[in-house]
């Protein structure tokens, strides 16, 4: 990205952007290249948001077909059923995200997420997977970093009224300016593997109970078999059974993670709209973050639930340095 000038026309497109954050931040925008698997409403809002910031390309991943849920929560769906009929959700948000900014080139990569080697990630600065799998999060995250350059890695779920955003950016340098006073920080994140390993007694007293809530039922998911959101309200049983060992494994008290949001987890497993758009600005926000180098990043889950209207931000590290 160094050396390359924003074009007259990006000048001019951008040019209220511009006054916020600086023509060095844009042009670094401009030219950076964002991964994004799983289309559903979470993540068409963060498109949505980053295309219209003037990111250089965005390449979409997600082989399925429309359903009536994604109908519910995706506002790049188009409403004629027959514009849906023969295409995927990445393709028919593709042709939705060109209408926004057609000066951001939109292209769609197809297959498993899971099979692209380490050398396909190579070609992104950013790479965000939504509603995935624990092992999915774990392995992509893992292939980001086997890499030369530093890839930023994000995970994002939202269930329910609930949203979980986690940020990977490795070794992360960037400026924070304060009056006239400009800082140089540093901050050193760890992987996602790494974050869910710290033991939870180790943790402060005060950590939300939806991170807690989140790894119970990812848990329960991963043992089960289940693709993410496949769970319901009969297995909430077999869910708090499972919240009972983690604890005691974890010499956690149960009242951390309330029964009832555990519940709702489990049986409102679908995005709620307006939550959508509050974790989808977030993201976007701290996707600009990462790729211009200004501004204090999110370290590292970022949680919100619209019950209590709260957003909170929890550093899980593991405390002790490493050998």
């Amino acid at each position: 990205m160094v050396g390359e000038e924003l074009t007259e026309q990006e000048t001019a497109l951008y040019d209220r952007q511009i006054r916020v954050w600086g023509a060095d931040a844009q042009r670094r925008l401009s030219k950076s290249h964002i991964l994004v698997y799983g289309m559903k409403g979470t993540i068409t809002e963060f498109c949505k948001n980053i295309v219209l910031a003037g990111v250089g390309s965005l390449t979409l991943v997600d082989d399925r077909a429309v359903t009536e849920e994604a109908l519910s929560a995706n506002f790049l769906m188009p409403p004629d059923e027959n514009v849906c009929s023969g295409k995927t959700l990445a393709e028919l948000c593709r042709d939705s995200l060109n209408e926004f900014n057609p000066m951001v080139r939109v292209s769609v990569e197809k297959g498993d997420l899971t099979s692209f080697g380490v050398e396909f990630f190579d070609k992104f600065d950013v790479v965000v997977i939504s509603f995935c799998s624990l092992a999915t999060k774990k392995l992509i995250n893992e292939r980001c970093r086997k890499l030369s350059k530093r890839v930023s890695f994000y995970t994002v779920d939202c269930r329910d009224c609930c949203g979980e955003i986690f940020v990977d950016l490795q070794k992360y340098n960037y400026a924070m300016k304060k009056l006239d006073e400009t800082t140089e920080c540093e901050l050193q994140y760890p992987s996602f593997q790494e974050a869910i390993s710290v033991p939870w007694r180790s943790l402060p007293r005060r950590v939300s109970k939806l991170y807690f809530a989140m790894r119970v039922i990812e848990r329960f998911e991963e043992a089960e078999g289940r693709k993410p959101g496949e769970i319901c309200i009969e297995d909430l049983p077999a869910v708090l059974k499972l919240k009972k060992e983690i604890c005691e494994a974890q010499s956690l008290n149960e009242s951390h993670i309330p029964n009832a949001l555990l519940e709702r987890l489990v049986t409102g497993t679908r995005e709620f709209p307006p939550v959508c758009a509050i974790i989808g600005g977030i993201l976007g926000q701290e996707v600009i973050k990462a790729i211009s180098g200004k501004g204090d990043p999110l370290k590292n889950f970022f949680y919100f639930d619209s019950v209590d209207g709260k957003g909170i931000i929890e550093d899980i590290s593991d405390p002790t340095p490493k050998g």
